[in-house]
């Protein structure tokens, strides 16, 4: 059990406060820190030149040397994949009953790639610029760089796997449109794209099961990473089925986990989605980088009630041809849409933003939906008082390529949101409204993508890297198997060519304290013997972080949550009920452990969002506003990777400032309009 003991001056008179430090107190300021694998040179030819000095390891050396790998979704199927294929041994965990059940198959909307298929004037460098201006210029521009050089090899080899892509009349790949973005370069397979491209990689995983270089474990979460003289060795993972707490050793430690969405309780993440073993890594060394930055997803189906436990993601691809509005009266807001004429609809989106339209980046068309809501021309059922919903209309596309038209390309999703509303979205417009979707936040990792403890590498949603403060649309899955198929497999080896390493057994005392951690921490949940259920603290967990760290904030608002938050998690602690017994399949016993780590990053998101007085991407500080009520970043305070360090329980976290600079392209305010 944690040490919940207050510790810093969280008051104006703290030290640092007179620089406008709005966090001062709450943390201590750390050294600054660099990436220092990134090459120098030409942006066009860094990674060229990190392939060719990254060492090899022979194929000999290859059979001798073992690698983890957490998580079986795009990331971590397509590394276990690839590196299998490369000879080395591989152990691959997951929590689910099956690899194909990781959360990737959630994903809807397609992958983008710079082929230029549709000669509109896409590039890798198009690709490049777009990404870093969504993500509001708070990314590395030497990762996107790479991530968009990548991007044409994914669909060529997704291509040769069968993955079953959209194609037009004569056979070639098709491509549509997504928000933040003028070109069409995004790579579709109708709604289910996702499930499609991970069946690829779960295929190309399994031909290495087959060949008896990677070893399969479902139904295991890993609890602890293992760190023996600094470097990760191993992790602790209980099975879930029996309950039983197992030492898993190797070489290297790869964690392709996911995002933590799920800190808000409702969020379009799966119900399992959390962010344990991120946050036991954090916990014994490894950098969490700029947890604050949350995807809202403006295309979601609304609450409809207290009852919900998550929410439901409506592809962006919808917004290619739905027309997003609201009523321009209060009066029309509990009308049928389709008795309020057309003069009386408010287009806001194209209102607004005329060269975008409704393809402006998620975080602007979120909160574009929030302020209309605000202001009471929301639409739906009302829930707490407030109706929180925006139509998506797709009359003008029906009425332009017939419903054969729109049936072909969102049937899948049209067929979803009508067994989930029991309304025809083809005869009424769709309701959506913003939700907590991707976390652009994770464990910070430098070019190799290796975190601060050596030998523990991170790829896809649970690192960093590649998104800023804002993800465009379809670049979940373009991250997700560059790093895991073209980009960990050429980094990983320069590590791996210090090997073979030194053995450790289960006996060494950096294993055997690791073990028992884990086992005093099921041992604590099963006895505490309280009066309140695991779901909901994370119920009042997830309001908090909504109501205070969410789509807006504000300096009371983000201190009045880490109050609430330290109080709850502490009450959390001597308080939770926790049925069942450790032998055994525990859903209840999962969970606890989950929240448990929901509560610590939720305090360090709060931490992290106060530290940063500025509004970027779709995280809005309402001190930090245009006189138009745009976001308003500041450069030159805020132009920094905030790398966070774990100094101990009841310990404030230790800030990293990681300099970003740009040499490719000029950092300048966005504008869609």
């Amino acid at each position: 059990m944690p040490d919940t003991t207050l510790t810093g001056d969280p008051s104006h008179d703290a030290p640092g406060h007179e620089h406008g430090d709005d966090a001062a107190g709450y943390y201590t300021p750390g050294d600054p820190i660099a990436d220092t694998k990134a090459p120098g040179g030409p942006i066009a030819d860094r990674w060229q030149t990190r392939k060719f000095e990254a060492r090899l390891v022979n194929p000999a050396n290859r059979r001798k040397l073992d690698i983890i790998i957490v998580g079986t979704g795009l990331a971590g199927a397509s590394a276990a994949a690839t590196l299998g294929e490369a000879g080395y041994n591989v152990k691959s965990f997951c929590y689910q009953d099956s690899p194909r059940r990781a959360h990737s198959i959630a994903a809807q909307g397609g992958i983008n790639a710079a082929k230029n298929y549709k000669e509109d004037g896409d590039s890798v460098h198009r690709l490049f610029y777009d990404t870093v201006k969504g993500g509001d210029y708070r990314s590395r521009e030497s990762n996107v760089y790479r991530l968009a050089e990548v991007s044409t090899n994914i669909i060529d080899q997704c291509v040769a796997q069968g993955v079953p892509f959209a194609r037009e009349y004569g056979g070639l790949l098709d491509n549509r449109s997504f928000g933040g973005v003028q070109v069409s370069r995004t790579f579709y397979a109708r709604g289910q794209t996702g499930q499609q491209l991970l069946i690829g990689a779960y295929q190309a995983m399994e031909r290495q099961v087959a060949a008896g270089t990677v070893t399969q474990y479902t139904r295991h979460e890993m609890l602890e990473v293992i760190v023996v003289d600094g470097k990760a060795r191993g992790i602790i993972a209980r099975d879930l089925v029996t309950g039983e707490i197992e030492t898993h050793l190797a070489d290297v430690v790869v964690l392709a986990t996911g995002g933590y969405g799920n800190v808000f309780f409702l969020s379009t993440n799966a119900m399992g989605s959390n962010v344990t073993a991120a946050w036991r890594a954090h916990r014994k060394g490894a950098y969490m980088a700029n947890p604050c930055y949350t995807q809202i997803h403006p295309t979601c189906i609304p609450v409809t009630g207290t009852h919900q436990s998550k929410l439901t993601l409506m592809s962006e691809s919808l917004r290619n041809d739905g027309r997003i509005w609201v009523p321009k009266k209060k009066a029309d807001c509990d009308k049928d849409p389709r008795d309020i004429p057309e003069e009386d609809r408010d287009y806001y989106l194209e209102r607004i933003y005329p060269s975008f339209g409704n393809l402006v980046p998620r975080d602007i068309a979120s909160r574009a939906a929030k302020n209309v809501c605000d202001e009471g021309r929301g639409v739906g059922p009302e829930v707490d008082g407030v109706r929180r919903g925006v139509y998506l209309d797709f009359s003008s596309a029906i009425e332009r390529l017939g419903r054969e038209g729109i049936e072909e390309k969102y049937d899948n999703l049209f067929d979803m949101y009508a067994r989930i509303t029991g309304e025809n979205p083809y005869e009424t417009p769709m309701r959506i409204y913003p939700a907590v979707h991707y976390v652009m936040g994770g464990l910070w990792v430098d070019y190799d993508l290796q975190s601060s403890i050596p030998g523990l590498f991170v790829t896809g949603e649970a690192n960093f890297s590649d998104h800023g403060a804002n993800r465009l649309g379809a670049s979940a899955l373009m991250q997700g198997l560059a790093d895991g198929y073209f980009v960990l497999p050429h980094t990983i080896r320069d590590y791996l060519a210090d090997g073979p390493f030194e053995k450790i057994d289960e006996s060494h005392p950096a294993v055997v304290e690791a073990k028992q951690a884990v086992e005093n921490r099921v041992a604590h949940f099963l006895s505490t013997n309280g009066t309140r259920s695991v779901d909901s603290y994370h119920r009042e967990l997830g309001n908090i972080m909504w109501e205070y760290c969410g789509m807006e904030r504000t300096e009371d608002g983000l201190k009045k949550a880490i109050d609430l938050i330290r109080t709850l998690k502490d009450d959390f602690w001597r308080n939770v009920k926790v049925l069942g017994t450790a032998d055994s399949l525990n859903q209840s016993l999962e969970k606890a452990g989950r929240v448990a780590d929901f509560f610590e990053l939720g305090e360090l998101m709060c931490i992290d969002a106060l530290n940063r007085r500025e509004s970027c991407g779709g995280h809005f500080r309402a001190e930090s506003q245009t006189e138009d009520g745009e976001a308003l970043r500041h450069d030159d305070q805020f132009a920094y990777v905030a790398a966070w360090e774990f100094a101990g329980d009841g310990e404030p976290p230790v800030l990293h400032k990681e300099d970003l600079v740009y040499t490719a392209i000029e950092m300048k305010q966005r504008s869609y309009k």
